[in-house]
């Protein structure tokens, strides 16, 4: 008897278990990517068009990427987006903006202290730890190759 009931119970987690088309997920992640860097780069090319030098269009354009990630987190698009294009909505910027945002927005509830305060780099934080370490990694690295040798 255990083993039919071992057999139905893998039946069942086949059953119920959703199946991924990684062709699919791969296109999804490439087109959706591509289109948030599109939009990017219409930002800068637009605020260069206006006559700023590219470091203030640069920053225009990061400014304006932040603020379309925080404001379609808030209306819940963000996560739609990201349920249909998975890694493709990682792109740097809106990706790490999505990231502060989202545990902010959920953790409100909690209050400003325990709530957002506590909770909100709960996904960000380590990022920013693994970024600061491999930028620290390498830094030493490009030392000891460029001035210890």
């Amino acid at each position: 008897m255990t083993g039919s009931i071992k057999e139905h119970y893998d039946s069942y987690v086949k059953n119920v278990t959703p199946t991924a088309s990684t062709l699919k997920n791969v296109w999804n992640a490439f087109w959706i990517g591509g289109l948030i860097c599109t939009f990017g780069q219409l930002l800068l090319e637009g605020f260069l068009a206006l006559g700023m030098d590219k470091d203030t269009a640069g920053y225009y354009e990061m400014v304006c990427l932040i603020l379309s990630s925080v404001l379609l987190t808030g209306f819940g698009i963000y996560s739609k987006m990201a349920k249909y294009a998975g890694a493709g909505t990682l792109v740097p910027i809106t990706g790490f903006a999505n990231s502060v945002a989202s545990p902010a927005i959920e953790f409100k509830k909690e209050g400003q202290v325990f709530g957002v305060g506590c909770r909100i780099f709960s996904i960000a934080g380590p990022v920013i730890l693994y970024g600061i370490f491999a930028s620290w990694v390498l830094g030493l690295i490009y030392w000891i190759t460029h001035y210890v040798f």
